[in-house]
């Protein structure tokens, strides 16, 4: 595309993001990824976790407490998002009711709060689940982003100088 192109493209040609993600199989697949790291999680804390929690000095077993928080948060605010999504995806609410829900279902932006050399000190799986779910919220809080900014186009208007060349092509075709 040259830069004409771009320079004079139609307004109404453009692409709202929002309606084409949420319609997208990368939506289906990012869908199915948060949804399966909710299960994973889930299954994790109610049956290994709970028995490697119980190994862990006191001290550990807090941090563990608090972050598994944190991870069931995020995952709750990485669902809910992805719901709200897909309802628009399939017709359930407008874009606009969706954009409502925001105030709802808050992304907030978190990182683990225990020190690095606390968190090591963790199990394996909760470490790997905490690390997907935060790499998985980051994506969805840049694509919330993306969607919330993907503002409707403007409805094209005549530019005030072309209206005046009209006007004076106008004024002199008629004398003639």
């Amino acid at each position: 595309m040259s830069e004409p192109d771009i320079m004079f493209r139609d307004p109404r040609r453009t692409v709202d993001f929002g309606k084409t993600f949420v319609g997208s199989d990368g939506f289906k697949a990012l869908f199915r990824e948060g949804m399966l790291l909710v299960e994973d999680t889930a299954a994790y804390l109610d049956g290994p976790g709970r028995d490697e929690s119980k190994a862990l000095s006191r001290h550990a077993a807090l941090t563990y407490a608090s972050e598994s928080m944190r991870l069931t948060t995020r995952l709750m605010q990485i669902a809910s998002w992805l719901l709200v999504q897909r309802a628009v995806a399939e017709g359930e609410i407008t874009p606009g009711e969706a954009l409502r829900e925001k105030h709802r279902v808050r992304l907030t932006t978190q990182e683990t709060a225990s020190p690095i050399f606390e968190f090591e000190a963790l199990p394996a799986r909760l470490r790997e689940l905490v690390g997907a779910s935060v790499r998985l919220h980051a994506r969805i809080m840049h694509l919330d982003r993306l969607i919330a900014e993907d503002k409707p186009a403007p409805e094209p208007r005549e530019s005030p100088v072309a209206v005046q060349q009209w006007l004076i092509r106008s004024a002199f075709a008629a004398k003639h």
